[in-house]
């Protein structure tokens, strides 16, 4: 499996184990960014823990309520940003070429789905 590139509308993720220094990919329809394995890895571990948590905070909330969460490791920050069933994911890449992107509430899902299939580290 040496090139995978899942796509869905609004979001991309990918990866390269060929290249020689960026080896991920994420992005949006008319955006991408590489990405480090480090980086990759940490977007899909922390991306899919945010997941999570906002899935738990469903029974914690009223309907009517948002909730915003962050997680951040050395490498990068991510909040998500909505209701528990619908929210939006931000990015800054805290190191090296620093970038911030983001993912609306209708691309999400597919998004942490795939990152959470794309194990490949």
């Amino acid at each position: 499996m040496p090139r995978t590139l899942k796509r869905g509308p609004g979001w991309q993720i990918g990866w390269d184990e060929d290249a020689p220094e960026f080896v991920g990919l994420v992005g949006g329809d008319d955006w991408a960014l590489e990405l480090t394995a480090a980086e990759l890895e940490d977007f899909c571990r922390l991306a899919g823990q945010l997941a999570e948590t906002m899935s738990q905070m469903t029974a914690e909330l009223m309907e009517e309520e948002r909730i915003a969460c962050e997680l951040e490791s050395d490498r990068l920050w991510l909040e998500v940003e909505g209701f528990p069933q619908s929210y939006s994911l931000r990015m800054i890449l805290l190191t090296g070429r620093r970038a911030e992107m983001g993912w609306n509430a209708a691309a999400v899902p597919g998004l942490i789905q795939a990152a959470q299939s794309l194990r490949v580290f």
